[in-house]
């Protein structure tokens, strides 16, 4: 399973989301746009997420802080719906990220977020008056169980799982100028400390592209560092050691923040860009909804509670049984031992086919969680059965004395119908191909004549 919803419990307590205590208002420019604008917010209810409203406009539309909700990522990552714009959010929402806001509203009366110094200064000054509650519902984090990467030109992102948050960043620019790096933990007080004071800077080989471009209409060394060559043009001493890379975490954090969850994992970035950053949430988005598909497979379907009965005068498929391999004999073929032995009898052995039983009982171990209440045999058994059955039929063929057969892949995997306490499975399975120690199987396996699993499954004989 590659992410899910999990744990509440950090240092043996339950994390509650958070709104801001009460309104606050700051005024300034937009960094891209040059426009005046005043900007509000507003504790929201529980679960509500952030939310961006243009009081400038007709009917006051709001745009939820959400990836699907990403229209540009071209120097600033910018939200829109419909003809509706909200540019340049990151900094902002790596303040609201970073000290762990979930839930609030942003009124705006222009199209972006006044820049302040071109750190998030300003918005963790503005939250911090505002202070903070705690809302009654549990924050349910995005948990990274496996890891997950992307590459989107020179950037590299990998996510690895990590118990917290983490993230290390390795800053140039395309000629390898000012290469720095820096990885922290990332909680409040880390975010405040050590990342929101960096600005955002750009080359000046870059400003004509951006002037060209309308991108800067409302940029000055007030609010962006400006690098010439091996000069650093800026108002005031550089604020922190590495303060490129520190403004590159405090873009990601705040792309990241588009999750819509707050993040558990160590993220390794290279020359991240807020199209990388905007790419890694969609995959990760991607990789959860495949895992929840998957998960599906094993669940018991919606509604269903009884077994299905044949209907009367129905011809039903006898079970068979005669048996050419007994438990005993299955045993000294197969290396599987309680609770993974799912082959009971063969009752039908040929040359490349056979019919193999298995009898569900109630006392099967995993019963006691799949599911309580419901029992259902899990749809990963029925294709290993599959596979065992497999190997009987390959360990007799030649010389299989002292071999293992390996599973190595299944493919065109189908479960179809629940198989329950007190059924009898039977495995059906055909040897299409042997070459060497590869064999490949197709197998089926049926409840009353019924297929309910089916599978293509590939295995090798190997050294025990």
């Amino acid at each position: 399973m590659a992410c899910n919803y999990r744990g509440k419990l950090l240092n043996g307590h339950v994390q509650l989301r958070k709104t801001i205590a009460k309104k606050a208002t700051v005024s300034g420019i937009g960094l891209h746009s040059g426009n005046k604008v005043t900007l509000t917010l507003i504790p929201a209810e529980a679960g509500s997420g952030i939310r961006f409203r243009r009081v400038d406009l007709q009917d006051r539309p709001e745009i939820p802080a959400v990836v699907e909700n990403v229209v540009d990522t071209t120097r600033a990552t910018t939200l829109g719906k419909g003809s509706v714009r909200i540019h340049t959010v990151e900094h902002l929402l790596s303040a609201l990220s970073g000290l762990e806001i979930d839930d609030v509203i942003v009124e705006l009366d222009a199209n972006e977020p006044p820049v302040g110094d071109g750190s998030a200064k300003l918005f963790c000054d503005l939250i911090d008056n505002a202070g903070t509650v705690s809302l009654n519902q549990p924050r349910e984090p995005f948990v990274v169980n496996e890891p997950v990467k992307i590459e989107v030109g020179e950037s590299m992102l990998t996510v690895l799982p990590h118990d917290g948050f983490r993230i290390t960043c390795t800053s140039a620019d395309q000629k390898g100028r000012y290469t720095q790096f820096y990885s922290l933990d990332i909680t409040p007080e880390s975010w405040r400390a050590e990342i929101s004071r960096a600005r955002t800077f750009c080359f000046m080989e870059e400003i004509e592209y951006l002037i060209q471009n309308g991108l800067i209409k409302g940029g000055s060394l007030e609010n962006a560092v400006i690098i010439l060559d091996d000069a650093v043009l800026t108002t005031e001493p550089m604020r922190y050691p590495q303060e490129f890379a520190r403004h590159k975490i405090l873009d990601l954090i705040g792309d990241l923040c588009l999750l819509g969850r707050p993040i558990r994992g160590h993220v390794i970035a290279v020359k991240p860009n807020h199209t990388a950053n905007i790419e890694l949430v969609r995959a990760l988005l991607a990789l959860e909804r495949k895992t929840k598909s998957v998960a599906q497979a094993f669940a018991p379907p919606v509604g269903l509670t009884t077994p299905e009965e044949p209907k009367e005068g129905a011809p039903v498929e006898p079970i068979p049984t005669e048996t050419v391999m007994d438990i005993m004999r299955v045993m000294k073929i197969l290396p599987h031992r309680y609770p993974f032995l799912m082959i009971d009898r063969v009752a039908r052995l040929e040359e490349n086919r056979i019919v193999a039983i298995k009898n569900v009982s109630i006392n099967e171990e995993y019963f006691q969680g799949h599911f309580p209440g419901h029992p259902i045999m899990p749809g990963v058994l029925q294709l290993e059965a599959i596979a065992q059955a497999a190997g009987i039929l390959m360990f007799t063929k030649g010389q299989t004395e002292g071999k293992l057969a390996y599973f190595m892949s299944a493919e065109e995997v189908k479960w179809r119908k629940p198989v329950r306490p007190g059924d009898t499975l039977v495995i059906e399975v055909e040897l299409t191909r042997v070459r060497g120690r590869i064999g490949r199987a197709k197998g089926v396996c049926k409840v009353n004549g019924e297929i309910v699993s089916e599978a293509q499954v590939t295995f090798m004989l190997q050294d025990a």
